[in-house]
């Protein structure tokens, strides 16, 4: 019978390993393209740059509007919150007096007894006597009710209030909670914006902004108060408050933006219309949104210096017309208050205010 071998396994030689090793590494490495993690982000070009950030910035102020919005609302529950514990307060304190002064009488029962009213008539040495104190008593006594019923009306009041309390309170907390979400993100979009202006030289940043012509117009035209308001006269605004607005909104050319900002040294878009028109002794809204319904709305080609101009569809951005095609703005971080043409953005809308 021939004898049964076992096949002997060919050992892998050197060149083999390194072979298979080669296969590996470049499975990996094909493997680490795939899921992302191995390739570097492409250098974006200072337009691409310029096209994301200016859509951040958009995207940053949109949330802005809406901070200003929950800001104004939480503002207004705060305020109203306080009103109702104050009220509380006074009407505790009458309680207390009121309480007091009925504690009064009782201790005072107390100490002359309770004597039957029949006894006391036919032990009294005075009769008559006794019968005018009786008809004060009972006078008193219809006091002393009317002053329980009282307490217990204050009672209720009061509870009403702290109710009341209760659901502004809560209230309140919805709003803050709100304006913690809007924050986060209009910084979450302003840091995504700084990180890729911080891909570029000084020179590209700047041309990319327009910062530095920004300043010098700015710095120009707000050489001094006198120059802003001959700017702002009279002449070329078709009302007083409309020429008061445009003389404040020329004075803070070079401003920083600053979102949720109003003045009096920093601004954001909405910021400024508002400190502009609240110059000019005319009450405004906070935000675009309700800014754009405080007037009368007038077409592209109705224009007049002092009206408010609105842009993008979702009417997150506003300036002051001046004439001419242009107009006074907050931009957004990168710029200070400047002068613009309303053709560098998408144009949503006017107001007349005055």
């Amino acid at each position: 019978m021939a004898e049964h071998r076992k096949p002997r396994q060919s050992s892998l030689s050197g060149h083999t390993v390194r072979t298979a090793v080669t296969i590996v590494l470049a499975g990996a490495a094909t493997a680490t393209g795939f899921d992302g993690t191995g390739h570097a982000e492409p250098q974006l070009t200072p337009a691409q740059v310029k096209a994301r950030v200016d859509k951040l910035y958009q995207q940053a102020e949109t949330a802005t509007q809406k901070y200003d919005g929950a800001k104004e609302r939480a503002d207004a529950a705060q305020r109203r919150l306080n009103t109702l514990r104050d009220e509380a307060a006074r009407r505790q304190d009458r309680l207390n007096t009121a309480r007091d002064a009925l504690g009064s009488i009782a201790a005072a029962q107390y100490r002359d007894g309770a004597v039957d009213p029949a006894w006391q008539l036919a032990l009294s040495g005075d009769p008559d006597r006794y019968l005018d104190d009786a008809a004060f008593a009972e006078r008193a006594g219809h006091r002393q009710a009317t002053a329980v019923a009282r307490v217990r009306e204050q009672l209720r009041e009061i509870e009403q209030l702290r109710g009341a309390s209760r659901v502004e309170l809560t209230s309140l907390r919805s709003r803050q909670a709100e304006l913690r979400r809007q924050k986060k993100t209009v910084t979450g979009k302003l840091d995504q914006a700084r990180r890729l202006l911080g891909q570029l030289t000084p020179a590209q940043r700047t041309e990319v902004t327009g910062a530095g012509a920004a300043a010098g117009r700015a710095s120009r035209s707000a050489s001094s108060a006198r120059d802003a308001l001959e700017r702002a006269g009279s002449v070329t605004a078709p009302d007083a408050r409309a020429a008061a607005a445009l003389a404040y909104a020329y004075a803070k050319l070079g401003s920083p933006y600053v979102w949720g900002a109003t003045g009096p040294n920093a601004f954001d878009c909405s910021g400024l219309v508002q400190a502009a028109y609240r110059s000019a002794g005319i009450s405004l809204p906070r935000t675009t949104y309700a800014q754009i319904d405080a007037g009368r709305r007038v077409s592209r080609s109705e224009l007049q210096p002092g009206d408010l101009v609105f842009f993008y569809s979702g009417i997150s951005h506003v300036g002051i017309y001046i004439g001419g095609g242009r107009m006074i703005h907050a931009p957004n971080p990168s710029a200070p208050v400047r002068v613009a043409p309303i053709d560098e953005m998408p144009f949503a809308g006017a107001t007349r205010v005055v």
